[in-house]
């Protein structure tokens, strides 16, 4: 296994013999890392990133990436997605992922080319390629977008620790993924349904809980998952969180025993 600074070697060289290139850009641990590397190694005129403002993120998730990419030095561009137009994305299967990602990817490929850059890079990492079920993955190869990280062999602690090094605010941002995947397989994606997990987690965020997700089971019933160091607080903050997530909409709010862990929804794939 290679240490730290040989991956890190490998990525500035697979950057290096890019030239150019379109990164998309979402302001998490993963593609804030590469973009600044790109930017450090290319030159920031020779890197683009790309956001996509979507209905299945928060716009705090928006309005952060652009203070990132504004850190970096990077020019900036955004794009509107339209997943909730596409009816296989909408009804929520196994490939729910693939056709996002095919979404979002052939967006960034357009302004890429548009603007000239030579290739579209994801912020895929290694941890990505061994573990959990990520048909986005699939969408990625099938489009010819590069995944520099996940070639470098970089893990999501060999990221985490570099960006610490960078100075980047990200090195300790809890992990995220898009809204969506907070909806059991088959559960049809609507923007009321989105609007009510998007409510319940910025209010979780206010709790000073570092890492979690509110899952959505059915208009009834969320489901919550914390890491276990923070069951004594959720415990603590009980009748608040109750209070408010029935505000919301919600009947029956459950604490998961089991913990938070990506991609929980995949579980009853392995069934």
């Amino acid at each position: 296994m290679e240490n730290l600074e040989d991956k890190f070697l490998k990525l500035k060289k697979i950057l290096r013999e890019l030239e150019s290139a379109a990164v998309a850009f979402s302001g998490g641990v993963d593609s804030t890392f590469l973009l600044k590397t790109a930017v450090e190694v290319l030159g920031k005129e020779n890197v683009l990133a790309v956001t996509s403002c979507a209905e299945t993120y928060p716009s705090e998730e928006e309005k952060e990436a652009k203070k990132l990419a504004l850190k970096i030095g990077a020019e900036h561009h955004l794009i509107h997605t339209t997943e909730l137009d596409n009816e296989n994305f909408v009804k929520n299967d196994q490939k729910r992922c693939y056709y996002c990602k095919k979404e979002l990817f052939s967006e960034v490929i357009k302004v890429a080319e548009q603007k000239g850059y030579n290739y579209v890079l994801d912020g895929s990492n290694y941890d990505d390629h061994l573990h959990d079920y990520r048909p986005g993955m699939q969408a990625a190869r099938e489009m010819e977008v590069k995944s520099p990280l996940k070639e470098a062999e970089m893990t999501k602690d060999d990221i985490r620790a570099l960006s610490k090094e960078y100075n980047l605010p990200t090195w300790n941002k809890p992990a995220f993924a898009c809204l969506s995947s907070r909806f059991p397989y088959g559960d049809q994606i609507t923007v009321e349904k989105l609007e009510m997990v998007d409510q319940a987690e910025r209010f979780m965020r206010n709790q000073e809980i570092s890492q979690f997700r509110v899952r959505h089971h059915d208009q009834n019933t969320a489901r919550i998952e914390v890491l276990p160091e923070d069951l004594p607080l959720m415990l603590k903050k009980k009748d608040k969180i109750v209070n408010k997530l029935k505000d919301i909409g919600y009947t029956y709010i459950t604490l998961d025993l089991e913990g938070y862990r990506s991609g929980s929804m995949n579980e009853v794939l392995d069934k």
